[in-house]
């Protein structure tokens, strides 16, 4: 639920009528739905929904929900928990009932009390949410409860309808009554509201919109009572791919909203003149601003030079959206204030990732350079939808510099991200943007493959029973730095090695091998290249009488490719960023081994997608084995999927090569 429409002026007493007092009415269940052991509408599921009902009310103010599970296996219990978000101050939940129905038909109501639920804090978003738990849960368990959410009349909250659910849903029903002025039979009798009906802008309210993203051939259809419907049967679960887009992006879902706008169009000409305008008087180049300006730069600095300090300056700030925003007592106690321009962020040492980003631009503009403000979708969030009339979409701000002739994109919101180097979240990104122009719908650009680039190279010595010892540098360049150096703000040393041990080295070093990190380098400097050192040992390989076989790929014995094993594919495949990945391996061998068979040289090619290559260099007592997979490309399209599973069989296959070590024989006696 959001909140995106707010009243002004007075409010007129319109509506001669009071909430209906919640009843829990539950349904009877059916013999078939007492003795479901499974569903073969959604075969293997933990759960499904049997019903779901959403009546939303906006002249009440209220949304009542009520739901009937049906839980087939352990793992569908989880469904017993409940939460149920809202916005504290300004809206309740009430109404609250549930009950548990035993494959028996023995009814088990819930009978906790509402203050006696758990309300849970969300931080400094006034987010909370009441928990309760449905009672004496078993496998194949009717589940059912029923509130309601109230929120003022001041405030308005049109509906949200999440259609599609992680488990299948059998029937559904959702109602919307708006306010009698946004009924389209009401239109031609005039306002009795509108008049008051602004949004945060001040703008007069004129249209009722609804965003829908809903299967093939369903619609949402109004009553004869200006009620708008949708009725739904056989949802299948919310898509579970590897590498999906973010599944926001995907959900069957509808968005209602009251606007001032009327098409898309419109909004998208209006809106980013406003955001341009409140940008820019945020990034206002105060005193406080050039002094702190003049402070960091030379005279003589050429443009970059001076946009590289100025970046660092911001960057060295204390980035509250990865540490903790103070809260309006901490303020206080400290007299600061809610950042209302870059002054007061620069003056406070502190901000949010969109503070700092605009901060930067106010001090660029103060150094007398020229650049611009985008705002963009983060990608691990959603996908940016012009159709969809809400500017909230749109999550992070961007700088450009315009200097040389070249527009040069930075991400000074980012933690840690280099100079001249975007978060992959903010490439590939649609929004808008400040121009010499005016406001534009704009798009950045892709990463390349060489900005993202992790090289693993280590020495290993290995006797002639495969034990071996070595170490390991990984280097990593752009994405992968990134990640791990925004991790170390929020770690302690140990723990920050445990995470790596875990996600970088446990499901890639061979079985029977160990391998630990001994220290970082670069991990405070983002302009840096940042180095994990890695001690493995262990014993790797087969040894037979006269061999030891090992594995041609150190790094590929357990490390699952990506869909090798998915025959099918339904949504696109977003790999967030292209990169490049170096392996080389260099054995030391004893005089006892030699080498009598490497992995042949081989070049994989997906052309204009991707490419894999191996190399094996014997040189006597040594043999060195390279192995690189470059991948240019970040989306694919389900009906590219054959071609790109295609290559990754390849690929895979390739990896299960061995090497073969010949042992000598024994010297004889004399």
């Amino acid at each position: 639920m959001r909140i995106r429409v707010f009243m002004s002026g007075m409010f007129l007493l319109l509506f001669a009528v009071s909430p209906a007092i919640l009843r829990a009415q539950f349904q009877a269940p059916t013999d078939e739905e007492l003795k479901m052991t499974a569903d073969p509408k959604a075969p293997g599921a933990d759960a499904v929904y049997l019903y779901v009902e959403e009546i939303d009310n906006d002249p009440l103010h209220s949304e009542t929900v009520y739901e009937r599970i049906k839980v087939l296996t352990e793992k569908g219990k989880e469904l017993a928990t409940v939460e149920l978000p809202y916005l504290a101050g300004d809206s309740t939940i009430a109404g609250i009932s549930g009950r548990t129905i035993h494959p028996d038909g023995t009814v088990i109501p819930l009978t906790a009390k509402p203050e006696e639920l758990l309300n849970v804090k969300s931080g400094d978003t006034q987010i909370e949410r009441k928990v309760f738990n449905l009672p004496s849960v078993e496998v194949g368990s009717i589940l059912e409860f029923r509130f309601q959410l109230r929120y003022g009349q001041f405030r308005n909250i049109p509906p949200d309808w999440q259609v599609q659910r992680h488990y299948f849903v059998h029937k559904a029903h959702y109602q919307f009554t708006p306010y009698p002025d946004f009924i389209a039979s009401n239109k031609s009798q005039g306002s009795s509201m509108m008049w008051y009906f602004h949004d945060e802008r001040g703008r007069q309210i004129t249209s009722l919109i609804w965003w829908a993203n809903l299967p093939k051939g369903l619609e949402i259809k109004a009553d004869m009572a200006g009620r708008y419907n949708l009725d739904l049967t056989d949802i299948a679960p919310a898509p579970s791919e590897a590498w999906m887009p973010p599944i926001e992006s995907l959900l069957y879902k509808v968005h209602f909203y009251y606007k001032a706008a009327i098409t898309p169009e419109q909004f998208w000409t209006d809106e980013p003149k406003y955001w341009s305008k409140d940008v820019d008087k945020f990034a206002e180049p105060t005193k406080t601003i050039h002094a702190a300006v003049d402070g960091l730069i030379a005279p003589g600095d050429a443009d970059l030079v001076k946009a590289k300090k100025l970046y660092a300056a911001v960057q060295a700030l204390d980035n509250t959206d990865y540490s903790r925003k103070r809260s309006e007592s901490e303020l206080k106690e400290l007299n600061l204030k809610q950042a209302r321009s870059a002054g007061d962020t620069w003056t406070q040492k502190s901000g949010s990732s969109e503070d700092i980003a605009l901060l930067y631009l106010a001090m660029l503009r103060a150094a007398g350079l020229t650049a611009y403000a985008v705002k963009v979708v983060d990608r691990d969030r959603g996908v940016f939808d012009m159709s969809y009339m809400y500017l909230e979409q749109l999550n992070d701000t961007l700088v450009i510099l315009s200097t040389g002739g070249k527009d040069v994109l930075l991400d000074p919101g980012e933690k840690m991200c280099p100079f001249q180097t975007l978060s992959w979240r903010h490439s590939s990104a649609k929004g808008i943007g400040q121009s010499a122009q005016g406001p534009v719908v704009t798009a950045t650009p892709a990463q390349a493959f060489g900005a993202n680039t992790l090289t693993r190279t280590g020495d290993i010595d290995i006797d002639e029973h495969g034990v071996i010892t070595g170490k390991f540098q990984f280097v990593m360049v752009g994405q992968n730095a990134l990640r791990w150096r925004q991790r170390a703000l929020e770690l302690d040393t140990p723990e920050l090695k445990k995470e790596f041990e875990e996600q970088e080295l446990d499901a890639t070093v061979p079985t029977g091998v160990e391998a630990h990190v001994d220290h970082f380098l670069g991990l405070d400097d983002p302009d840096s290249l940042l180095m994990a050192v890695v001690n493995v040992k262990g014993t790797l390989g087969t040894a037979t009488a006269k061999r030891l076989l090992l594995p041609g790929y150190f790094f590929e014995t357990r490390e699952q490719l990506p869909f090798v094993g998915q025959e099918k594919r339904l949504e696109p495949v977003d790999m967030k960023y292209a990169d490049r990945v170096t392996d080389q391996v260099t054995y030391n061998l004893p005089a006892s081994l030699k080498v009598e068979a490497a992995p042949p040289d081989a070049k994989i090619p997906w052309e204009g997608h991707a490419v894999y290559a191996t190399k094996a260099m014997p040189s006597g007592d040594k043999v060195t084995i390279v192995r690189a997979l470059v991948r240019a490309f970040t989306f694919a399209k389900p009906e590219e999927y054959q071609d790109l599973r295609g290559f990754y069989m390849k690929v895979a296959a390739a990896d299960q090569q061995q090497m073969v070590l010949a042992l000598a024989p024994a010297a004889k006696g004399n």
